[in-house]
């Protein structure tokens, strides 16, 4: 892969393989769907969305998984959900393999919304 930093999330999405791209571009829309005043950006070269220069949410490609964070794994609402899923505290790796659960991420930003200026 092209490690150079991406120019925006266009770019970023561009460097992967046709199936991959897919499951990028759905989690983007479901993001700016959930968050639709949140604005673009590349942040840490991965996809960034902010809310009043404030991240809201990352997401990122890997070999064998897509990661979205922060992930609540330590909230109630989504304990049960996460534990599936392999990450570490504030991350949460869905397998390429698997169906994606965009209505997870969906409410995992809209959770992320919520606490954001807490």
């Amino acid at each position: 892969m092209d490690r150079r930093t991406p120019a925006d999330i266009d770019d970023y999405i561009s460097r992967f393989p046709d199936d991959v791209r897919k499951i990028l571009t759905k989690i983007r829309s479901t993001v700016k769907k959930a968050a639709p005043k949140a604005v673009e950006s590349i942040s840490y070269q991965i996809p960034t969305f902010k809310v009043d220069g404030k991240a809201l949410v990352y997401f990122a490609a890997y070999a064998k998984h897509v990661s979205v964070y922060p992930a609540p794994r330590n909230e109630t609402e989504f304990k049960d959900e996460l534990k599936y899923y392999k990450g570490g505290k504030g991350t949460v790796q869905f397998p390429l393999d698997s169906p994606i659960p965009y209505e997870l991420i969906s409410r995992i930003v809209k959770f992320r919304l919520s606490r954001l200026h807490d």
